[in-house]
């Protein structure tokens, strides 16, 4: 049997990840389960390096906080999450129209959660194109540990 998770957490976990530089960069929900997270970024001239294509800060940030908010969807109520480590390779240059990114959760844990991201670029003339894939380790902090 597969976890649902529940429509009033999905609401607020899709309220609560458009904040702060997540939301300076562009990134957008664009479904929750238990256990995924999907996101995109509709992709601009202010994400570029140097050579035109998407710079890896911005992907490294799509994947850290889609895998975060998968970890979410498999959290206690009261958890916060927070980033323990995070490995990414670059695949191939990300460019298009908009980057497309799912996260998942590998194993939901008590405290610590892993997960793993794959991030495809997206443009209408062509296939997507898996540009980049992530495994992290989250963990569940009770927010009253926070303050």
């Amino acid at each position: 049997m597969t976890k649902q998770l529940d429509p009033q957490r999905k609401e607020y976990l899709k309220r609560d990840f458009g904040q702060g530089f997540p939301k300076d960069i562009g990134l957008i929900v664009l479904d929750a389960a238990w256990g995924k997270f999907e996101t995109v970024l509709e992709i601009q001239p202010r994400h570029s390096q140097q050579d035109g294509f998407v710079h890896a800060g911005v992907l490294a940030t799509m994947a850290d906080h889609t895998m975060g908010y998968a970890a979410y969807t498999v959290a206690p109520l009261n958890g916060r999450i927070l980033t323990i480590e995070y490995k990414i390779n670059y695949l191939r240059p990300a460019k298009g129209k908009q980057l497309y990114c799912l996260g998942q959760v590998v194993k939901p844990g008590k405290s610590v959660i892993p997960c793993r991201a794959e991030i495809f670029s997206r443009d209408q003339d062509r296939e997507s194109m898996l540009c980049a894939v992530a495994l992290g380790t989250m963990t569940s902090v009770p927010e009253e540990k926070l303050s």
